[in-house]
């Protein structure tokens, strides 16, 4: 009797494919789905977010409309660095001390449900005034270097006619000296005259780098706009790198407009 060759026996069924029944490839596209959200979920909490900016207040650093990453590692963690500012523990854990010249994102004062971004400019102890118009820190005039014309456009489209210079603002704990634009758009005004402010201890003291266009601590009232000295555990990052960045000058189903309203050269900038 012949033997049979390995071609006549049947195919063998664990040779044979498949097709995935509906309901697994269901559970397949619902594990990834929850694979993905877990991993944004833990880079957003943990490691980077993206931010918008809304408004003219760090110009010239900022524009209206440059998107950032900030990194929440930089500072430690507190509540509001979690989604929806979970009540789970008070204060900071692996607290990082912020310095001078830091370009911030922390929570507003009066509504910790709103995101600020303003430049660290007084840390616990520091004495801030402005006279005329010119940055004092702890009593020395904070040097601003090559005054320029400069023109900005604000959120709501509106021209303002300035002066940018750099501010060369002293370094923190053994850092050197932070150079960053500033624009003045005048020199008088509450804004431009203030008191002598002392950081109390677990605050900071924020500005703006549109000097003449910014709520910040230099408005210590009861206003709703007011923002005070800031606690620490308001912060929840450190601006680090635009991303993308769009002037969005015309309506947006004005779709034609759109390849020239990208900044193309604002893409991956530092900020500093």
């Amino acid at each position: 009797m012949q033997d049979m060759t390995k071609s006549d026996y049947p195919p063998s069924e664990a040779g044979v494919d498949r097709p995935a029944s509906p309901g697994r490839v269901f559970l397949d596209y619902v594990r990834t789905i929850i694979t993905v959200a877990l991993a944004v979920t833990l880079v957003r909490t943990f490691l980077f977010e993206s931010f918008v900016i809304p408004s003219g207040s760090m110009i010239p650093t900022l524009q209206v409309g440059d998107y950032l990453w900030v990194s929440k590692y930089s500072y430690g963690y507190s509540k509001y660095s979690l989604p929806f500012s979970p009540n789970l523990f008070e204060g900071r854990i692996w607290a990082g001390t912020p310095h001078r010249g830091d370009v911030a994102v922390f929570r507003f004062t009066k509504d910790t449900s709103v995101d600020y971004i303003k430049r660290i400019i007084g840390l616990p102890g520091d004495h801030i005034r402005v006279t005329a118009g010119h940055l004092y820190l702890n009593d020395q005039p904070v040097p601003c270097l090559n005054p320029h014309p400069y023109t900005a456009i604000d959120e709501s489209q509106v021209s303002m006619e300035g002066e940018a210079c750099e501010e060369q603002l002293p370094g923190s704990a053994g850092r050197g000296v932070v150079a960053h634009q500033v624009l003045k758009l005048m020199d008088d005004g509450a804004q431009n005259n203030t008191p002598d402010y002392v950081v109390p201890p677990g605050y900071f003291f924020a500005m703006g780098d549109n000097r003449d266009d910014s709520a910040d601590s230099r408005f210590m009232g009861d206003g709703p706009k007011d923002l005070g000295f800031v606690p620490m555990e308001n912060l929840v990052g450190q601006a680090q790198r635009v991303f993308f960045s769009v002037d969005s000058a015309h309506p947006l189903w004005q779709f034609w407009y759109w390849p020239v309203e990208i900044r193309w050269g604002r893409i991956l900038r530092s900020v500093a």
